[in-house]
Order: C-alpha cells, then sequence, then structure tokens
C-alpha cells in the first residue's frame, strides 16, 4: 500500500510526509465538497417558503407546521459532534459519501411524502445524514488545503456558500414552489447529491487508517442528549414561551448535561472532544465568532422575509432575490478579504471589523418603515451586512480548523456547525419573542385600526433588528478579546491511500 506525498506546512511537530496536503486536483475537490456544503445550507431555508403549500397539500395543522423545521433542526444539531468524529474515525471520504446517499434518499422520501408523519420522518433522516455531510465536507477542505495561501482562497470560497446558501435557498424554495411543487424543494437535493457523489468517487482519495478507531460512548451520548434538549427547549420556547416547565426542564438539563460532557472528556482516555481544541483561544474565538454568526444570519432571514412579504407585498420568488444584494456581499468579502486583508492586520481586526459593519448593515434595516423603498432603505443594509458576515465567517472557518491535527479535523469542523445551529435555535426562539411583544406593545399604545396592525408588524422587525445591532456589537467585543492577532496556523494534512 502507498500513500500519496503532499507540500504544506505543519500543523504539529510531526513530519507531513504520507499526507494529504494540496494536491493537483485540490480545486476540483473543492467544487465537489462547494456543492455539497451548498445542498446542505439551501435546506435551512428552501423548505420554509413551501411549507404553506405542503400544508394546503398534506392537512397538517398550524401547531404541527413547525415540526417539518424543528425536525431537521433536532437530528442536524444534536448528532453534529458525533458525525464529525465519525469522519475523523471511519474516514472523511466515506462519512462524506454515506451522507450524501442518506441526504438524497431521505430527501426522495420528503419530496414524495403523502402524509404529515412521512414528511417529518423524511426532514430528520435529511439532518442525521446532514450531520456526517457538513463535518466532513469541511474537515476534507481543512485536510485537502494545507498552504496558507491557497488555504485562504479555498476557506473564503466555502465561506461563501456556506453564507449565500440560506439566502440562495429562499429563492429558489420560492421558485420551486411558484413554478413547480412544494415537492421540488426535496427532490432537488438529488441532482446535487448526484453531482457531489460522481464527483467524491473519482477525485477524493481513501483514508489510511493507523490505528483502530475507537469512539467516546459515554460523551456521545450524554452530548447528543444535551444538545438535543437545548435545541428542543429554544424551539419550544419560541411556541409555547419562556416559563413553561417543558422548556425550562429541557434547557436546564440541556446545560447540566454540558458540564457532565465537560467533566467526561477530561478524564476519557479517547473523548469524542479534546477540550484542546477550544481551550486554544485563536479557535475558541472563532466558534465563538461562528456561534454569533448563527444567531444574526438566523434573524435577518426570517424577521427580513416577513416584512418583504407582509408589508412591501413581495411574492416568494420577490423575495428571495431580494437576498442577493447580501449574497453578492458575502461573495466579495469571503473570496477577497482572506488574500488582501487578513495576512495584513490579522485574523482579530478582520473579525471585530467586520462583526462591526454587519451591525452598521443591522442599524439600516433596524430604521425601516411602512413606506421604506427597497433600493434606498433594504439594500444599502443588506449589502453591509453581506460583507461583514463575509469577512466574519471565512475568518472565523479557518481560525476555528488552524492548526488542527488530522485526527481532530472532524470533529473540529462539526463544532463550528454545532456553534451555528445552536446560535441559530437561540436567537429564533430569542427573537420571535422580542417581536410578539413589540407587537403587542404597540397595539396596545395605539388606536385600533387596520394601519395600526401594519405599523405594529413593522415595529416587531425593527426590534429584533436593534437586538441584532447588539448582537453584532457584542460579537466584536468578543473576537477583540478574545482572539489573537497571529497568524493562522493551516490544519495537518490526513493519510490517504494513492490513485
Amino acid at each position: 500500500m502507498t500513500t500519496t506525498f503532499g507540500q504544506g506546512a505543519l500543523a504539529s511537530v510531526k513530519s507531513n510526509r504520507g499526507r494529504r496536503g494540496s494536491h493537483a486536483l485540490r480545486w476540483w475537490v473543492l467544487v465537489v465538497l462547494g456543492v455539497a456544503q451548498l445542498m446542505v445550507m439551501l435546506d435551512a431555508t428552501v423548505v420554509n417558503i413551501a411549507l404553506p403549500a405542503a400544508q394546503q397539500d398534506l392537512g397538517f395543522s398550524d401547531g404541527n407546521r413547525q415540526w417539518v423545521i424543528t425536525g431537521y433542526a433536532l437530528a442536524f444539531g444534536s448528532l453534529l459532534l458525533l458525525g464529525g468524529r465519525l469522519g475523523d474515525l471511519f474516514g472523511r471520504r466515506t462519512t462524506f459519501m454515506l451522507g450524501l446517499i442518506g441526504f438524497a434518499g431521505a430527501s426522495v422520501v420528503g419530496g414524495a411524502a403523502g402524509s404529515f408523519g412521512i414528511l417529518v420522518a423524511a426532514r430528520v433522516g435529511q439532518g442525521v445524514f446532514a450531520a456526517l455531510l457538513a463535518p466532513a465536507a469541511l474537515s476534507l477542505v481543512s485536510v485537502t488545503f494545507t498552504e496558507k495561501a491557497e488555504r485562504a482562497k479555498a476557506f473564503g470560497i466555502f465561506s461563501a456558500l456556506a453564507g449565500a446558501g440560506a439566502a440562495i435557498g429562499l429563492l429558489l424554495g420560492g421558485m420551486l414552489t411558484e413554478w413547480a411543487s412544494w415537492r421540488w424543494v426535496m427532490f432537488v437535493n438529488v441532482g446535487f447529491a448526484a453531482v457531489a457523489l460522481v464527483g467524491a468517487v473519482l477525485l477524493l482519495a481513501k483514508h489510511v487508517a493507523d490505528e483502530r478507531p475507537k469512539l467516546d460512548i459515554p460523551g456521545t451520548l450524554v452530548v447528543s442528549t444535551a444538545l438535543f434538549a437545548i435545541v428542543y427547549g429554544f424551539a419550544h420556547a419560541e411556541s409555547a414561551g419562556w416559563t413553561g416547565p417543558v422548556t425550562l426542564g429541557f434547557l436546564i438539563g440541556g446545560v447540566v448535561l454540558l458540564a457532565v460532557f465537560v467533566v467526561l472528556e477530561t478524564r476519557a482516555e479517547h473523548p469524542l472532544l479534546p477540550l484542546r481544541l477550544v481551550l486554544d483561544r485563536t479557535r475558541g474565538g472563532s466558534f465563538l465568532a461562528v456561534f454569533v454568526i448563527g444567531m444574526g444570519m438566523f434573524s435577518i432571514f426570517l424577521f427580513l422575509t416577513y416584512y418583504l412579504v407582509v408589508s412591501l407585498g413581495y411574492s416568494p420568488i420577490k423575495s428571495g432575490l431580494a437576498f442577493l444584494p447580501m449574497v453578492a456581499g458575502i461573495v466579495a468579502a469571503s473570496t477577497t478579504l482572506p488574500s488582501l486583508l487578513l495576512p495584513r492586520v490579522g485574523p482579530k481586526i478582520v473579525i471585530s471589523s467586520s462583526f462591526l459593519v454587519s451591525a452598521v448593515g443591522m442599524a439600516l434595516l433596524a430604521r425601516l418603515e411602512l413606506g421604506s423603498s427597497f433600493a434606498t432603505h433594504v439594500m444599502p443594509g443588506l449589502i453591509l451586512l453581506g460583507i461583514g458576515l463575509g469577512g466574519v465567517m471565512t475568518t472565523a472557518f479557518q481560525g476555528a480548523t488552524a492548526g488542527v491535527h488530522h485526527e481532530d479535523a472532524g470533529v473540529a469542523s462539526a463544532l463550528i456547525n454545532t456553534s451555528q445551529q445552536v446560535g441559530g435555535s437561540i436567537s429564533t426562539a430569542l427573537l420571535t419573542t422580542v417581536a410578539t411583544s413589540a407587537m403587542t406593545d404597540y397595539l396596545h399604545s395605539h388606536q385600533p385600526g387596520a394601519l395600526t396592525v401594519l405599523h405594529a408588524h413593522i415595529e416587531s422587525y425593527t426590534a429584533t433588528f436593534r437586538w441584532g445591532i447588539g448582537i453584532f456589537v457584542a460579537g466584536a467585543v468578543l473576537a477583540a478579546i478574545l482572539v489573537p492577532n497571529a497568524a493562522l496556523a493551516p490544519s495537518e494534512g490526513e493519510p490517504v491511500v494513492a490513485h
């Protein structure tokens, strides 16, 4: 058996001989991984637009509707760390391909669903296989691009797809629902998965296992249960309030289990999550930055979509098109800042200043009124948000995997996805409460009438945007305190079988 010999800097004192590093087909590998990442990110929002049509077709209630979204989030969020570690233990190529096949299969089941139960089960299945797929894709980027300059460019492209995917999902969901059927928001995943699977078979090298894989079973069970409880607790709070026994029980139980998990990991011989990954200031600060991104991005997509549809009367397709300036900002920042700005000013400055740019964009949206126009009032804020978020994401993704040994690349990548997922769950529940409270207060303090109701809606949206300003400013301050302004070390290549 022979192994490939890559170039690339090392993440440790170990030699990189016999490990995957930058190689001739690396950019085609990035295309394959990018397609898979785009598919996963699309599914975070593409179903939202199609939900009303699916509800009418399958006849489920408003109360049950949230489970189409929550089922995916619960499975995805609670199993990410396990999925990432399985990639480290059994090979990222294997888990990546298994994730693609399973995700496509669950999408077919969902698209053909004849009942609400089957649709929810399919969404849970998508979440399970996305938990394999997402960390495998990101960790493959990390171990494939080990040269500093190329690594920055590769992470920039990958981050652009990650940031733009949710916005593109809104547009694609609107187009498929309006022009075809809600079922096609599920079936379309088969096309993405097929392209990525063919590319994976042709391009991804097989992993070499140096030793017998070992899985931290107690840690896996505890952290999966903890993450499930936390995500479910916030989802339940969104619909049932924060003071109910179910909400409090799940949230408190999840936090306690996380504390138990930390204790277990300090004592485990082969921990699921080696604490050295998060105790490093660069990586710890980057994970926290991704968490803040999750909180901010989900609020933008959720409440700005409400504003466009309810207040401006946009169609689903037009609402999706409205987010394209933000996509352009994300792509521009993600693909230029790593090479132009990051080497000159360092990660602390890039992350902190990018958060502040995002806060300015959010401040512009917080000034929206009933008569605001898209071109002069909405679009400038979206462009600034895109530039800011793109700058944070591309730097934080690199920082979170900086200096990671190949055997930890999967779980580090999973922690990135977990941070974003939990951040989104928290902000969706928290800001829904903020919006509801703001609308209620406005209605109680003004004369009843149709115009008052319209203004109350605006007040509910802008209240969440004002919170968004605070979230992004807090992110800037935390990054300035935690993230050292040192060059980001590359990851270590992984051992692979030569083609």
